[in-house]
């Protein structure tokens, strides 16, 4: 007997274009929900595929998401490796894994607003334990092509949220001041290609897809 996620993937992969959308869409926010409530999860191949369904769908119909709708704080949920296993999508993609709970990755992004709404700082934090790593810097977003990129220029090291360590890295300010003269081929960039309400979805710059579900912790 097919579980409902089964049932999403083969209604997401034979229905009207129209119809897709909202499958994949709907696949992929009851993930989001079920990995924050410990739910059933789908397998890794299933949502594999919704996400490069969700990112062909993007493509093809030219939806564009502004900076202000990846403001936020989002935590890590399921990422893809790019491991010689099966090619798709004209990269070489290893296969997913959902993220362990006791291990907590957070992206997040915030706006400048001056100069420019497409202009923020983005943040990246680790936690095991008692110990986080916090990286943060710059990120400009380029809308046309949803990428968004960023660059790391301060480090900060706490322990039972004591802040320990927290010091510019390679140049610090001065790199963030070149930064955005900076052409995004030398840049790590993220290209969006699924925003709601509570997720986001993404290709890196290395070919790897991930999802980040929305997080009120910072």
């Amino acid at each position: 007997m097919r579980n409902k996620y089964e049932i999403l993937f083969l209604k997401m992969t034979t229905d009207s274009p129209s119809t897709t959308t909202d499958n994949f869409i709907n696949l992929l926010s009851q993930v989001a929900v079920a990995y924050r409530e410990g739910g059933k999860l789908p397998t890794a191949d299933i949502v594999v595929d919704a996400l490069l369904t969700a990112e062909k769908t993007t493509k093809q119909q030219q939806i564009n998401y502004p900076f202000t709708s990846l403001i936020g704080n989002w935590r890590l949920c399921f990422a893809t490796g790019t491991k010689k296993v099966r090619q798709r999508g004209g990269i070489v993609l290893g296969k997913g894994f959902y993220l362990p709970k006791f291990a907590t990755a957070q992206i997040s992004f915030s706006s400048n607003l001056l100069p420019s709404l497409d202009q923020g700082e983005v943040g990246n934090q680790v936690k095991f334990g008692p110990v986080g790593l916090k990286l943060t810097g710059p990120a400009k977003h380029l809308g046309k092509k949803n990428l968004l990129a960023f660059d790391f220029t301060q480090m900060q090291i706490s322990v039972f949220n004591r802040l320990l360590y927290n010091q510019p890295i390679r140049s610090g300010k001065a790199n963030t001041e070149d930064f955005y003269h900076q052409p995004i081929a030398k840049l790590p960039f993220f290209a969006f290609f699924l925003v709601t309400e509570d997720l986001i979805a993404a290709r890196g710059r290395g070919g790897g897809l991930a999802i980040w579900i929305r997080s009120s912790v910072e």
